[in-house]
């Protein structure tokens, strides 16, 4: 069968949103791990629940909020340079680094290849461009038609731009929410098992598994 796109999400699967950590630390000295752990677990609990119950707030904003709520939880005292020099962490994460190598090989062989993330323009394009990784992929947001991932309407969107059918494309996440709703939705999946994971127990499996994202290349 025949792949025509590769689809990659970005937070955890291109780009490690635990490096944030290092600028965490320095903030706010012996909390760095815990609050890189606590606000991504607090972003992905507020997309989801504004995705379910409305109205759509952009990631930029979900992601300030759940810092915010992460900083109180901890009962760490902030301002308003603290809170920039955070967030700022999020348009310099690093990129995995098997990444680039991986991107520039598919290049050569005629792929197509997208970023589609719940991160908005604001986020991912400094992003991207900041790891120089403009030239290797194209990226589409969700923020387009203000629906998150895992919703079908997502993953809708992203199949409609791309112009190719459902099992034409193969989509890559770190995040098995992510592999389910794709999965569902009829696309192939590689689940980026970075984290040496089990599946979930949701009725899913993903296509491939791959321990990074090298394996595409197996």
């Amino acid at each position: 069968m025949t792949i025509k796109a590769y689809v990659y999400d970005a937070y955890g699967t291109l780009f490690d949103v635990h490096s944030v950590s290092e600028k965490a630390e320095s903030e706010f000295k012996g909390y760095g791990k815990t609050i890189s752990e606590q606000w991504r677990k607090k972003q992905v609990e507020y997309f989801l629940l504004h995705q379910l119950t409305g109205p759509y707030k952009p990631f930029s904003e979900v992601t300030r909020n759940a810092l915010l709520y992460t900083l109180r939880n901890l009962s760490l005292q902030s301002n308003e340079d603290t809170l920039h020099s955070l967030m700022q962490s999020y348009l310099e994460l690093e990129v995995y680094e098997e990444v680039r190598a991986t991107l520039e090989t598919l290049q050569n062989q005629n792929k197509t290849q997208i970023i589609f993330s719940n991160g908005n323009y604001e986020m991912l394009s400094p992003l991207v461009k900041k790891r120089e990784l403009n030239h290797l992929l194209r990226v589409l947001s969700v923020d387009d038609v203000k629906q998150y991932k895992p919703a079908p309407a997502a993953y809708q969107y992203a199949l409609e731009t791309l112009g190719v059918k459902r099992h034409e494309v193969l989509f890559m996440s770190s995040n098995f929410w992510d592999i389910t709703g794709a999965s569902s939705f009829g696309f192939k999946t590689a689940w980026i098992n970075r984290a040496d994971l089990e599946i979930d127990e949701l009725g899913i499996r993903p296509d491939y598994i791959y321990k990074d994202l090298s394996g595409l290349l197996e």
